[in-house]
């Protein structure tokens, strides 16, 4: 298997374990991943209030130098809201004659163009469909048995695309977390927002909705994700989600390639653990 690989600005910083996992995992299956060469900023959050166009045109910039190295291959993205700005330009590009003639007519002031050729899937897209349990399965070394695994979708990456699950019930991570061996806690929080950034612009309310999320988690060892900001919501902000709730809420954050990558014997330098602020005592005493 071959992607383009598009890690997005997080990932090259705040979320850096995410890329080391999710390249260390994607080599152990034996994914090829090919990084576009020259990529940039998606636009984020930030660039659609200022204009449409231009957050449209950042992400284009993308595709269009994707297409240059393949014509019709597929772009593997982790990042929830890089995913989600890359989705929408391909089907700007694809579905909205205006739009992509407005799109292009921006694009050419970088000597690009853009067509939409190139297919924009998320990561956990790759590892439930196109992997799946049954590829991942035989590259488990070690059973994560014993763990109770809280699999947190949060928005972005099935709304309001949902290519590949249900955004309301999601159940594309079970599989794969049960393949480590690992049990599935059942919860009702796996699809709700997380408050993205609303821990800074209204922290009251950003952190109720954490909050909420981690009391959710009560019973099990540990939340996965597969979204940076998800992560950074329920990772950075325990302290202060405990003090608001009046009891403590601390529990282990990981990246999905990161709990993965445990399961099949990489090590925890390759999959930057040492990156995760929230990695509880109980959880390294089992694990480590």
């Amino acid at each position: 298997m071959n992607y383009l690989y598009y890690p997005g600005c997080s990932l090259t910083a705040s979320a850096r374990e995410y890329d080391l996992a999710t390249r260390a995992v994607m080599a152990a299956a034996g994914v090829d991943l090919t990084e576009i060469d020259g990529w940039t900023c998606c636009g984020a959050s930030a660039a659609a209030p200022i204009s449409d166009l231009l957050s449209l045109s950042l992400s284009a910039r993308n595709l269009a130098l994707a297409e240059q190295t393949t014509a019709d291959g597929q772009i593997l993205v982790p990042c929830s809201a890089c995913y989600l700005n890359l989705k929408k330009a391909h089907e700007a590009l694809r579905s909205h004659a205006k739009q992509r003639t407005m799109i292009n007519e921006a694009l050419a002031a970088v000597k690009l163009n853009a067509t939409g050729s190139v297919r924009v899937r998320h990561l956990l897209d790759v590892l439930a469909v196109d992997l799946g349990a049954r590829h991942l399965a035989p590259l488990i070394t070690r059973s994560l048995s014993g763990l109770a695994v809280a699999p947190y979708y949060g928005c972005q990456c099935l709304r309001p695309y949902p290519e590949f699950d249900d955004p309301e019930r999601p159940v594309s991570m079970e599989p794969l977390i049960e393949a480590t061996g690992a049990s599935v806690h059942v919860w009702e929080a796996g699809g709700r927002c997380c408050g993205a950034s609303l821990v800074s612009t209204h922290p009251e309310a950003g952190l109720k909705r954490v909050c909420s999320i981690l009391k959710a988690a009560r019973g099990a060892d540990l939340i996965v994700t597969v979204c940076p900001m998800c992560q950074m919501n329920l990772d950075a902000w325990q302290p202060k989600a405990s003090r608001m709730a009046g009891e403590d809420l601390s529990i282990t954050v990981l990246y999905l390639p990161q709990l993965l990558g445990l399961a099949m014997g990489l090590s925890h330098h390759e999959l930057g653990l040492d990156l995760n602020l929230a990695v509880l005592g109980s959880f390294r005493e089992k694990m480590f």
